[in-house]
């Protein structure tokens, strides 16, 4: 973790650490994909098999789980017309997540 002092200068300059950061973002899409996947009424089973991910990949997405691989995530998020990538997107994107 980081020392209070280290701490201080994040706060004091705005900065939120990345962990901190990475959280934040893959509960953002982890509430996305959740929300989306019962809006189309499937099932976490049902939307595994048909974006051909696994099962348990699908509920740590949808826990939030921060050491997920970016590729199956896109690859989730491309079920719904959406992708989540480095930086900003540009405006041609159907989706911003």
């Amino acid at each position: 973790g980081y020392s209070s002092a280290a701490s201080d200068v994040y706060k004091r300059q705005g900065y939120i650490p990345v962990r901190v950061y990475n959280r934040i973002i893959m509960n953002q899409i982890a509430t996305f994909i959740k929300q989306k996947r019962k809006e189309a009424g499937l099932t976490q089973e049902e939307f595994a098999i048909r974006s051909g991910l696994g099962l348990r990949f699908v509920r740590e997405l949808e826990q939030g789980k921060e050491t997920v691989r970016m590729d199956k995530v896109n690859q989730a998020l491309a079920m719904f017309g959406a992708v989540a990538i480095p930086g900003k997107l540009s405006v041609n994107e159907k989706e911003e997540v």
